[in-house]
C-alpha cells in the first residue's frame, strides 16, 4: 500500500469513528435519488445547501449516482466533492440483499474506507406458497452471514422498512423477530414511518416503532394519504409533508425519547415533484417550482425536528 494509499484508508477509519462516537443528534439528509437530474455532483451539493440539508444518502445501486461495478474508482471521488461542499455522507443506499449479493465486498470495503458507517440493504420477499416460519428461518441464516461480512469490514447494514404485501419487514414484528439478536453495529433498521403507517395507521405504528426503535440507526420520511389507483384499489398516494396523515410530530417525540442520533433523510415521492419523484435523469417541471416544493419539506421537517429537541 502505497503512503497516499496508506492515508487515505486511515483517514477514512479517523472518519468512521468519529461518526460513531461524536454525532450527539440527527443529521437531516437528502435523498439523492431524487436529485439525479443535476449536471453532477457539485452541482447537487451546491442545491442540497442552499436547500438547507446537512448531508447526503447516496445512492451505490445500478442507475444511482455511483453504479456498483465501480464503486473503487467512484466513490471516492464523489465522496470528496459532497465533504468538501461542507455536507456529512453518513450512509450510502444499495441493492445489497445478503453476503452473496454482487459486488458486496467492493462497496464495504469502500465505505470502511471512506469512513462511511451505514449502506441501506435492499429488503427480502416472502413466497406466498411457503409457511412464514420456515422462510424466517432461511432469512436468519442469511442475515448472520451478512452480519459477520459488515464485523468483517466495520459497517452496518440498516434494513429499511417499506410497506405492501410479500415485503419482509413491513408487519414489523417480523423484522424483530429477525434482528433482535444481532448486534445493531452490524444489522440495524432503517425505520421508514411513512411505510409504518401506511401499515399501522391508527396504533400499529406506535407500537412498531417502540418495537423497532432501540433497532434503529436511520429514519427515513413521508407522508401520505389513501387513495384509488385506475383499478379502483385502494393503495397509499405519496403527499408532501403536512398533507398527509403520518403522525410526525408524536413520532419525532418518540425518536427524540430513544436517543437517536442517525441520519434522518427526507422522501419525496409525490407526484407535484414529476421526474425528481422518480429519480428520472431529467425535470418535467420548471426548476424554480422544483425547488420551491422541496424547500417547503426541508423547512417542515426542520421546524419539527426544531420543535421535538432533535436539532
Amino acid at each position: 500500500m502505497s503512503i497516499n494509499r496508506r492515508e487515505w484508508f486511515l483517514s477514512g477509519l479517523a472518519a468512521l469513528q468519529a461518526a460513531r462516537t461524536s454525532q450527539s443528534r440527527p443529521v437531516l439528509c437528502a435523498f439523492s435519488k431524487h436529485f439525479q437530474w443535476t449536471s453532477g455532483i457539485p452541482e447537487m451539493a451546491e442545491i442540497l445547501l442552499t436547500l438547507g440539508y446537512e448531508g447526503v444518502d447516496l445512492t451505490v445501486r445500478p442507475g444511482g449516482h455511483v453504479e456498483p461495478e465501480r464503486v473503487e474508482e467512484d466513490l471516492p471521488r464523489t465522496v470528496e466533492m459532497i465533504r468538501k461542499a461542507g455536507l456529512k455522507l453518513p450512509m450510502v443506499t444499495t441493492r445489497i440483499v445478503d453476503a452473496r449479493s454482487p459486488g458486496v465486498e467492493p462497496i464495504l470495503k469502500t465505505c470502511r474506507a471512506l469512513g462511511i458507517p451505514l449502506y441501506r440493504c435492499d429488503n427480502f420477499t416472502y413466497d406466498f406458497n411457503r409457511p412464514l416460519p420456515t422462510q424466517l428461518e432461511d432469512f436468519r441464516a442469511r442475515l448472520r452471514e451478512l452480519a459477520a461480512l459488515n464485523r468483517q469490514y466495520g459497517v452496518c447494514a440498516i434494513y429499511h422498512t417499506h410497506s405492501g404485501p410479500g415485503r419482509v419487514g413491513a408487519s414489523m414484528w417480523d423484522l424483530y423477530l429477525l434482528l433482535k439478536d444481532f448486534d445493531t453495529q452490524a444489522l440495524a433498521i432503517n425505520y421508514d414511518i411513512g411505510h409504518a403507517t401506511v401499515e399501522g395507521g391508527y396504533g400499529g405504528w406506535i407500537h412498531s416503532a417502540r418495537l423497532l426503535l432501540p433497532m434503529t440507526r436511520g429514519v427515513a420520511v413521508k407522508d401520505f394519504l389513501w387513495r384509488k389507483n385506475d383499478k379502483g384499489a385502494w393503495v397509499p398516494g405519496w403527499r408532501p409533508l403536512g398533507e398527509g396523515m403520518v403522525n410526525f410530530r408524536e413520532f419525532f417525540a418518540m425518536l427524540r425519547q430513544s436517543g437517536f442520533a442517525g441520519p434522518i433523510q427526507l422522501h419525496m415521492e409525490y407526484p407535484e415533484l414529476g421526474g425528481a419523484a422518480r429519480g428520472d435523469r431529467s425535470v418535467d417541471i420548471p426548476r424554480p417550482k422544483l425547488l420551491e416544493l422541496m424547500r417547503r419539506d426541508v423547512e417542515t421537517l426542520k421546524g419539527w425536528l426544531h420543535e421535538a429537541g432533535l436539532s
